[in-house]
């Protein structure tokens, strides 16, 4: 009884002060153990930051939260910029936001290099032909969870159901449904402002886990209060960053060039990431797919497996895109393809992620001024819903590439649709991680590799 005693954290004592080394050591081991894309990545920032440490409250806590959602670009990676910022000025936030991405940046420029030299080894393949029904198991379940939360009514469902069929049937730009999709909010918010409200989610919490560091009354610190000048010299100095790097580009290589291509394709990538990860991926699959031909779908596909099974945001695929643009165009030359390929990757990466950090510098004071008022716009939330259908058409033109590879009038391939059915099973039904589904699809990808040619043997084709 005594030793459980000992072991109750206590409540009412102050925790200790926030040094600036100990919140860099923190973002650092957060870098590495950041799996389980945005939600595992705020539910291990919150265990840590407001249950364990109690460096913030919970209300602080979801009132950052609540506007990194409001925002295009990954909402855990920018919650992380946006707290370090909070703690420690404009070094902390940018620390803590390169932390959370480069060792995932650097993992997958590597397991890139080995895709492209080794995927086509039989054993590599057998492994992705297992993970790759996984895929499609988990963008389907990803339509499900944002559909769950998103489509609370008739307008919303009419909403993600017109944008399947804008891109699916009439393959518009997925911009543009954005576009149309924020303009059908703005006019609905207006006439029937009840369909476009949005409640609970992440602001309905309450809950208290004792004093943090920095609680519901701590007043503002003095580099968070809202300045004018300090919010046009950040701006300024955000698109010194953006342009500096794009112009040298284009006057080495040509506004045609690979690397000018890439850094310009990601930058607009960057703006149009409203619901995460899965919904610029359609964005992302349209231009580096099907209009500069940089990848193939299958490629796609198998990046999308690797950022999976990374630590860091899901959108870190732009690495994994950005590394097979340069391998396949050779930006350097023949003789130069690896580097070509790492500089592409950095690009990629770099272009992305820049907007992310401009946005919570900027606002960030912004949103401190505004405690307890930040709400979902009608726009948003019409964005929201038409998330949903452009996550559902990825999610059938994965099932359509897998199931289908000869085409609608070949044979389905039975084992990759049980190895689905298994997967999607998992993730709906037992609430089984993303880590463990894809681990197992690939185990059971390895044995079908055995079974196969004994099966083949016996007259038996799958």
């Amino acid at each position: 009884m005594k030793k459980q005693l000992a072991d109750t954290p206590n409540r009412s004592a102050s925790p200790a002060t926030i040094t600036f080394l100990s919140a860099c050591l923190f973002w650092f081991k957060l870098g590495f153990i950041s799996f389980g894309g945005p939600a595992g990545q705020i539910s291990v920032m919150h265990q840590e930051l407001v249950e364990r440490k109690r460096w913030i409250s919970e209300r602080r806590f979801l009132h950052a939260l609540n506007y990194c959602m409001l925002l295009p670009g990954p909402e855990a990676q920018q919650l992380a910029t946006y707290l370090g910022w909070l703690m420690h000025r404009t070094w902390g936030g940018i620390i803590a936001g390169l932390f959370f991405i480069l060792p995932s940046l650097f993992l997958l420029i590597f397991l890139s290099g080995l895709y492209v030299r080794f995927g086509h080894i039989p054993e590599v393949a057998a492994v992705l032909y297992g993970i790759k029904p996984a895929v499609t198991a988990i963008v389907l379940f990803a339509a499900y969870r944002i559909s769950s939360r998103a489509l609370k009514n008739s307008v919303m469902w009419g909403i993600a159901g017109a944008s399947f069929l804008a891109i699916f049937v009439l393959h518009l730009p997925f911009p543009l449904i954005v576009l149309l999709a924020a303009l059908v909010g703005a006019i609905g918010g207006r006439f029937a402002p009840e369909k476009f409200a949005t409640g609970g989610g992440h602001s309905a919490s309450q809950k208290s886990y004792g004093s943090a560091v920095i609680d519901d009354n701590t007043p503002t610190p003095d580099h968070a209060h809202f300045s004018w000048p300090r919010l046009l010299i950040i701006v300024f100095v955000g698109l010194i960053l953006w342009g500096s790097v794009l112009g040298f580009l284009c006057w080495h290589y040509g506004w045609n060039g690979t690397f000018t291509q890439i850094s310009w394709f990601f930058t607009k990538a960057a703006l149009l990431t409203f619901g995460g990860a899965y919904a610029v991926l359609p964005y992302v699959y349209q231009g580096a797919v099907e209009h500069y031909h940089w990848l193939s779908a299958t490629q796609m596909m198998d990046g999308l497996a690797l950022g999976e099974t990374t630590p860091g945001p899901l959108i870190m695929i732009v690495t994994f895109v950005g590394f097979l643009s340069g391998w396949t165009q050779l930006p350097l030359g023949d003789n130069a393809s690896l580097l070509g390929a790492t500089i592409a990757a950095c690009l990629a990466t770099y272009f992305t992620f820049l907007p992310s950090f401009v946005f919570i510098l900027a606002g960030g004071p912004i949103v401190e001024s505004t405690q307890g008022k930040l709400k979902f716009t009608a726009p948003l939330t019409a964005i929201t819903a038409a998330v949903v259908g452009v996550i559902l058409n990825l999610a059938v033109f994965f099932a359509w590439h897998v199931f289908w590879p000869a085409g609608l009038a070949g044979t389905p391939d039975y084992p990759a649709l049980l190895i689905f059915a298994a997967a999607l099973l998992a993730l709906l039904r037992y609430k089984v991680g993303v880590i463990a589904v894809i681990a197992a699809c690939a185990s059971a990808g390895v044995l079908l590799s055995f079974i196969k040619p004994w099966l083949a043997q016996q007259g038996i084709e799958l």
